[in-house]
């Protein structure tokens, strides 16, 4: 780190309008005086926090990166241009999230030629400096931690500015009193609303006893039902799929454990819910052939195979493009990396793009987890698990998330999965490993931990050439 070299002197306009000393970073005179907050010390900063963000984005911008998936963990923390500083590294970030929302890579090279196309290399110090800022990096996974430091540092400019707007309204003679509260009342508002983890008194049971009236009365006259999963008896048990839990679903390899969330998420969607389903096993093709098949009935080798499909089985298809996928709220997600934060930054996209109600994981045993040294593999599992309950809750939607089995039908390497569901269900075909049962083509779902209901097993059909379980009823 170069602490007063020429990369951090580079004379361009502060990324916040501060009146700073002639020797602050970036400070300097002529700013349109409407525009300034004067201070008598530098504002608060960490430029070397800065440069490490901007360091990390940059080594983690390219899908062949094996660190790619740290672009999108540092940007979920919130961060955006307007919170650096210093200009300069408000414009790189810019360029490197433009470039990554286009799907090119946002290296130190491709940064640059972006810059030179926007006319904006020079200003930022050259090419050079984009390579000071990778060299400052201590460790690109560290990149969201360094993001936080940098916000950190931005919500303290915002609170002196708005505490400098009151200091000037209250020295001028300007409006009464009523409007001198209502500005004190707004800038306390805005400073609060910034401050992380704040939070107000947790309310009394008196103040939630009438909500809790009201939600009683739409539960009891149908009009408040969680998510269906697709199965009448199912949602009967567990009253469906609510906000801010999680449903496991285990099973041993090849038993259906994705058929069945695949179903739900369907069946989900059907209703109007929005829902994205993560898979870290199928691909988005393998994903939609199995829709394909179990919504129009067509068989599953049929679409998989050369000249499969017959003339009818084609207009099938055709005709579910209109009738179905035009409208239905289902995302489907292949993440590059397979690491939670992934999983995360994809889901509250969604949530501010329309909503998200349910998120259908892949499986667990698959998600990858940072294993520090003295952590057990059970260890880094159960923290994957208790990740998907807090974002249950952080996102108010249901999650589903898929878990292999042991030989002895335990959550295979952690045990802990089953204490953050609400639901645990356990996938079982009786004609799994005989092929002679008397009950070939069923189906149990083993309801082992229900905190809405009581445990017990529900029976559907399979329809494993369809791709589908259906209730009973329906065969």
């Amino acid at each position: 780190m170069r602490d007063g070299g020429d990369w951090l002197m580079a004379p361009d306009i502060p990324a916040q309008s501060y009146d700073a000393p002639s020797n602050a970073f970036g400070g300097g005179p002529g700013l349109d005086d409407a525009r300034q907050v004067r201070f008598s010390r530098v504002p608060p900063q960490d430029l070397e926090a800065e440069q490490a963000v901007i360091g990390a984005l940059l080594l983690s911008g390219s899908p062949s990166q094996a660190s790619h998936r740290f672009f999108a963990e540092i940007l979920a923390t919130g961060i955006t241009a307007e919170d650096y500083y210093r200009p300069a590294h408000a414009t790189i970030h810019r360029a490197a999230c433009d470039l990554r929302a286009a799907g090119e890579p946002a290296d130190a090279i491709t940064v640059a030629a972006e810059l030179t196309r926007r006319g904006e290399l020079a200003r930022v110090g050259g090419s050079p400096y984009l390579h000071v800022c990778v060299e400052a990096v201590p460790a690109a996974g560290n990149g969201p931690h360094y993001a936080e430091i940098v916000r950190a540092k931005a919500y303290r400019r915002q609170v002196i500015e708005s505490a400098q707007r009151i200091v000037e309204f209250a020295y001028g003679d300007e409006g009464d009193g009523d409007e001198v509260r209502g500005l004190v009342e707004q800038q306390l508002t805005a400073m609060v609303a910034g401050i992380s983890g704040l939070h107000a008194a947790p309310p009394a049971v008196g103040d939630l006893f009438w909500d809790f009236v009201a939600d009683l009365e739409d539960i009891q006259n149908g009009r408040k039902v969680g998510l269906t999963y697709g199965f009448a008896d199912l949602d009967a048990v567990t009253s469906g799929m609510q906000p801010g839990n999680v449903t496991v679903v285990g099973a041993a390899s090849g038993v259906g454990k994705s058929t069945f969330a695949l179903n739900a998420a369907v069946a989900a969607a059907k209703t109007g819910a929005t829902v994205m389903f993560s898979s870290l096993e199928m691909s988005a093709t393998e994903l939609m052939q199995k829709i394909v098949a179990a919504e129009g009935k067509v068989a599953l080798h049929h679409l998989t195979h050369q000249g499969g499909l017959t003339d009818d089985g084609w207009e099938t298809v055709r005709r579910l493009g209109p009738k179905l996928f035009a409208s239905l709220p289902l995302r489907v997600y292949r993440p590059d990396g397979a690491s939670l934060g992934d999983i995360a930054a994809a889901a509250r996209a969604c949530a501010r793009d329309g909503g998200l109600q349910l998120l259908v994981v892949d499986y667990l045993q698959l998600v990858e987890v940072t294993q520090n040294r003295g952590i057990t593999r059970e260890q880094a599992v159960a923290s994957v698990s208790r990740g998907l309950k807090n974002l249950s809750v952080e996102l108010d939607c249901h999650v589903i998330a898929l878990s292999q089995l042991n030989d002895d039908g335990l959550m295979r390497e952690s045990r802990a999965i089953k204490n953050d569901a609400s639901v645990v269900i356990k996938v079982e075909r009786p004609d799994a490993d005989d092929k002679e049962s008397a009950r070939s083509g069923e189906v149990d779902l083993v309801i082992e931990k229900n905190r809405f209901g009581p445990t017990a097993c529900v029976t559907v059909a399979a329809q494993l050439h369809f791709s589908r379980f259906v209730d009973m009823a329906q065969t």
